[in-house]
């Protein structure tokens, strides 16, 4: 789902790096030393999934996980993406160093889209919800990224109505594969290491709440 160089207009090239560096800024205020290791596996999964590319017709789909990075880092998916798109323009070329700025936004919202999502799973106690918010934010991180290429195309031309509209629709069947393994993966990281997945607490839960929560915790199984 990278757009390559040469593609968009000015304006919305500019408008992505505009909003790739905002959103760096402050998702990287939540990166701390302790989770590079963590971002750093996660990055490389990323990087990986997103090398191996299908053709169909004049575009092409590849597996991109954004659902599952943002699942598994929460804001921290922002620059993780970031850092994974930088290195795909400047080890194979795939997109162009102009287009970094809506890759990131593209695929780095879609991550956010994501980990917003996942989420929601605290407001409902229901049987296997890891998997099935899992599942929404892989589907939502594709249906998000997709919405964002589209609008990036239909900004720069009319004449990439038709490109940007079979774009989603070829991007359909990864929607539901992701949509698949990040539900699985997720129900599996729940059993097995939930420690690992993002969001312990609800994003809406005030800072004395969570403390007060953590310090009950402790309480109930001290050291």
């Amino acid at each position: 789902m990278h757009i390559s160089d040469g593609i968009l207009s000015a304006p919305v090239l500019i408008t992505g790096f505009i909003g790739t560096i905002a959103v760096a800024a402050y998702t990287m205020r939540q990166l701390d030393l302790d989770d590079i290791p963590k971002v750093s596996v996660i990055t490389s999964v990323f990087f990986v999934a997103s090398l191996i590319h299908v053709p169909i017709g004049p575009s092409s789909v590849h597996l991109i996980l954004g659902g599952l990075v943002g699942v598994v880092l929460g804001v921290r998916a922002f620059p993780a993406i970031m850092l994974g798109i930088i290195l795909q323009t400047i080890l194979f070329g795939h997109g162009g160093v102009t287009v970094i700025g809506v890759n990131t936004m593209m695929l780095g919202g879609g991550g956010l889209i994501a980990y917003g999502i996942w989420q929601l799973r605290h407001r409902f106690d229901i049987k296997k919800k890891e998997m099935i918010f899992g599942g929404l934010a892989g589907a939502a991180a594709i249906f998000s990224s997709g919405i964002v290429l589209a609008l990036s195309l239909v900004t720069t031309g009319e004449e990439f109505i038709a490109t940007a509209i079979y774009t989603l629709v070829a991007h359909i069947p990864v929607m539901i594969i992701e949509a698949m393994v990040v539900g699985a993966c997720a129900a599996f990281l729940a059993k097995v290491k939930p420690d690992a997945l993002a969001g312990q607490l609800p994003l809406a839960t005030p800072p004395l709440a969570a403390a007060g929560i953590a310090a009950d915790k402790t309480k109930k199984n001290p050291k």
